[in-house]
């Protein structure tokens, strides 16, 4: 029998794998990643075409560790989204592509869209 979080893995493995069969990221709208660690999250703007990185914001990102302290896991996806979509306007992005990884729009995931969302964002 197979361990709880391996069936999770997979099935999310399994999602993320039918939604990227549909969903591809541009210069002129990026696929804006969603990935979650135990500890950390992760957005970054995508452009397929060229499979580049246009711009990325963590947890770990050092300009804004300062905003992060004493919040919770959901108060930090925000902040990261936020500071994601400043960047993504800096260089010109107003308009991407969501792809959640096959996570559920819950908790995290959904904080690091409405925090990109209220930085300007358009998806």
């Amino acid at each position: 029998m197979k361990s709880k979080t391996k069936q999770k893995s997979k099935r999310r493995d399994k999602i993320h794998r039918r939604v990227r069969s549909t969903i591809r990221g541009t210069s002129s709208q990026p696929r804006f990643n969603v990935y979650k660690s135990s500890k950390h999250i992760y957005g970054q703007l995508i452009n397929d075409l060229e499979g580049t990185t246009l711009v990325a914001a963590s947890t770990l990102t050092p300009e804004i560790q300062d905003e992060l302290k004493d919040k919770s896991g959901v108060e930090k996806a925000h902040v990261v989204g936020k500071h994601l979509a400043d960047l993504a306007q800096k260089a010109g992005i107003d308009e991407v592509v969501f792809d959640r990884s096959g996570y559920k729009y819950h908790g995290q995931v959904k904080a690091i869209a409405d925090g990109a969302r209220e930085g300007g964002l358009d998806f």
